[in-house]
Order: structure tokens, then sequence, then C-alpha cells
């Protein structure tokens, strides 16, 4: 009765147990590669102290060198990609989120992309990204396309406190032996769940995908 009683605590204990972000990991001969998905309100907000609005999508890349040799390292070495419908995201700096400027964004493809407006998206902390030029539906083939950001001026203000937070958090990006952690910002357009993001990794130390589960 007592091994029962026993069990049935530990069951339940384990239900009840929050589950954490959604994580994915790869490797090859030079380099170990493990990621942390924050895609919903409640991870972003306890990673970056905001939910952004819930418009971006927020990775963790832990990096860790194989080797002895240096190991050069840049966000511009990730991709992340919607399996879904193709979409391609680079990371943003951190001023195209929450900085003085405007982000834009423009969808670049083959052969055009499934959304509700041809139009770049621009955004801006605390705005949600928006598409200029309406929103009238138009239709195309999910070939993969890849949003190409750059950064407007806005009138001088107040800097927003958030953009602190997420430099100091950010993927260093550098030269670095042994291991190094950091946070990479993504836009992608619509809602995707994590078993349809794919993590890309190209640069020094070869190709690499990272599946969420």
């Amino acid at each position: 009765m007592r091994n029962i009683l026993a069990l049935t605590l530990v069951g339940a204990a384990c239900l009840g147990a929050p589950k954490g972000p959604p994580t994915a990991q790869a490797a090859n001969d030079k380099i170990i590669i493990k990621a942390i998905l924050y895609a919903d309100r409640a991870s972003l907000r306890q990673e970056v102290g905001s939910d952004l609005g819930g418009y971006y999508t927020v990775v963790r890349v832990e990096i860790t060198a194989r080797t002895q040799d240096p190991l050069v390292i840049s966000p511009d070495d990730f991709l992340l990609r919607s399996l879904r419908d193709g979409q391609r995201s680079g990371p943003l700096a951190p001023s195209q989120i929450a900085g003085r400027g405007t982000l834009v964004v423009s969808s670049k493809g083959g052969g055009g992309l499934m959304a509700e407006n041809p139009g770049p998206v621009w955004g801006g902390w605390p705005g949600p990204p928006r598409r200029l030029g309406g929103e009238s539906a138009v239709v195309g083939n999910t070939s993969e396309s890849t949003p190409q950001a750059s950064a407007q001026d806005a009138p001088k203000g107040a800097e927003d406190p958030l953009l602190a937070t997420l430099k100091a958090k950010a993927l260093p990006g550098g030269t670095h032996t042994g291991s190094t952690a950091g946070l990479l910002y993504f836009l992608l357009e619509g809602r995707h769940k994590p078993s349809q993001l794919e993590l890309l990794y190209e640069g020094p130390a070869g190709k690499l995908g990272l599946r969420f589960r």
C-alpha cells in the first residue's frame, strides 16, 4: 500500500510540474550548439522582462567549441526557418526592436509568400509590426523567403530601457574559445508551433540544423 501511495504521489508531482521552453541541439566534430526557444509571452517575459508584444521569437543559443582552436562567432551565422510556410528570418539587432528607429522588413523570395499583404512590415517597440499599404489579401506560393531588415531613423526621444536588456543578453560576436551564449531575436509573420521551426547555423564550423521539440 505504501509503495502504491508513493508512486501515486510521484506521478502527480510529475504531471503538475511546469513544462519548460522547447529545446534543440546539434553537433559536429568542431562545435556543439544548444538552443532554447522563447516563443510565447510568458517565457519571453521571464527571459527579457517583456513579452515584446508577442510579435518576436527569441532563441537562446549556447555554443561550445570541440577543439582548442579559437572559433569566430557571429549572430549572422544563424537563420530561423519556418517549416510551415518557408519563411526565413535572420537575427535582428536589439536597436531594431527597442531602439529609436523603426524596423522595416520586406520578404524576399523566389516566388512569393502566402501572406495578408505583399508590402513590407514595419515595427519598433512598443508598436506592433505592421504592413505598409493596407491589409489586402494576396496569395502566392510558399517557396522560401527571407525577410530583409533595415532601420529607419525616428524622431529623437527617450531610449526604451528594454534596449539595454536586449543588448546585454544578445549573443556576442567575435572570436571565442570554450563556450559562449546569448540571445538571438527573430521576426516571423504569423503563428508557428515550435515543431515547425528550425534554427540553421552556417559559419566557420560548418552547417547544422536544430529542430525544436
